[in-house]
């Protein structure tokens, strides 16, 4: 497995596989061609769909036309074998004639790939890539997730979490002060500041569950409204770890060191998936998006309440588990409706993982890793309208009211 940098991305919304991962190909294309008088790019299948929600489009202009006329053609019904996310980018000489051409596919929380190459440029730091083995090297070494992070990823990955939790912390805050309408034709009210300021007024399980809705709302907010967010780990799923964590912080006292060790530990949980099969959901529906947040968050919440290796990995799974077969399907492909929401439930279901593995002793039947195969397997069998191109399930037909 790569680094947990690459799964944590600092970055604007709404989208880390249709907006941040189409912008750094530009960037990309950019820098090898800066002598191009104009530029061409193809957006397929998902990408093509519901780019002008998820502002596919405006991250690649921004990009390229400060240097070079850029025109966009889209290809919503054209899916490209490698994957559903796939774009060409073309530079055109002054007679309009193609000097170089650049497929390459987006294929989760802001990550590019060249077909039948997973990021091949950067290197593989982890030796195991299940969470069965890492398990038992927990149990042979007395060590936890976070110590083997720390072991393959050097000393120095505490700084950069550091940075991660700073923006996770500042998303919160930032999302629960503001107000007024996000972006887009479905003209949706923040609620994030609302949950909040209501959950004040009840006793301490309810205040505590409106809390916990408020912090996740926040984030999923910022990354709605362009906001500066962290993907965890995508974009359209970024508000359900740290709702969680933010919202342990808060009412536990719990140290910064204790929240980098969880974050590394859920990183580590989102790695898994991510190697064995998808954080995308023009791949495999918001199982892999939201599905994979809410196991991340599981995670860290049972390492923060003293869970033990068996507990974590139970609690993660479940996480998982009782998201297999959520479509991806956003009303006019905005990162609005329902993934705003799912977001906050997410995170309090991440916590009810937790309490669960907590009575156990950590021991159950279905792995984590068999949950991610089964995850992987059921992605591949949804068919394409409901995986990220609103053409299926609560987009389809939707009528603005």
């Amino acid at each position: 497995m790569k680094s947990i940098r690459e799964l944590y991305r600092i970055g604007t919304g709404p989208s880390s596989s249709h907006t941040m991962g189409p912008r750094k190909a530009a960037e990309i294309f950019l820098a090898k061609h800066p002598e191009a008088k104009a530029f061409e790019v193809t957006l397929f299948g998902s990408l093509a769909a519901t780019g002008k929600g998820h502002l596919t489009d405006v991250a690649i202009l921004d990009t390229l036309e400060p240097h070079a006329p850029t025109t966009i053609v889209w290809k919503p019904t054209v899916f490209l074998p490698f994957h559903p996310n796939g774009m060409t980018f073309k530079s055109l000489n002054e007679r309009g004639e193609s000097t170089d051409e650049w497929t390459v596919f987006s294929v989760g929380g802001g990550a590019l790939a060249e077909e039948n190459s997973h990021n091949a440029d950067t290197p593989e730091i982890y030796d195991m890539n299940y969470m069965t083995d890492i398990l038992q090297w927990c149990n042979r070494t007395g060590r936890t997730y976070w110590e083997y992070v720390e072991l393959c990823e050097g000393k120095e990955i505490w700084d950069f979490l550091q940075e991660v939790w700073d923006v996770m912390r500042t998303s919160v805050e930032e999302g629960i002060d503001n107000e007024g309408v996000l972006p887009g034709p479905l003209n949706l009210r923040r609620k994030a500041n609302s949950y909040f300021i209501k959950a004040a007024g009840y006793q301490a399980n309810a205040r505590s569950r409106g809390l916990i809705f408020s912090y996740a709302l926040a984030v999923s907010e910022q990354n709605a409204g362009g906001g500066r967010i962290v993907t965890a780990p995508t974009c359209g799923s970024c508000g359900v770890l740290p709702g969680v964590l933010y919202h342990m912080w808060k009412s536990r006292d719990i140290s910064d060191i204790r929240i980098k060790r969880a974050i590394a530990t859920a990183g580590l949980i989102g790695n898994v998936v991510k190697q064995n099969a998808s954080i995308s959901g023009a791949e495999v529906g918001c199982q892999g998006e939201v599905g994979v947040a809410c196991a991340m968050a599981a995670g860290a919440a049972s390492q923060l309440f003293g869970g033990s290796p068996a507990q974590i990995e139970y609690s993660a799974e479940m996480g998982l588990e009782h998201h297999l077969g959520m479509t991806c399907d956003p009303i006019c492909g905005l990162v609005q409706i329902p993934c705003i929401e799912r977001n906050a439930y997410a995170a309090a279901r991440a916590l009810d993982c937790n309490t669960y593995a907590a009575f156990s002793d950590g021991t159950h039947r279905v792995s984590f890793d068999k949950v991610v195969d089964v995850m992987k397997k059921t992605g591949h069998d949804l068919p394409s309208l409901y995986k990220e191109t609103s053409e299926g399930g609560l987009a389809k037909d939707f009528t603005q009211m």
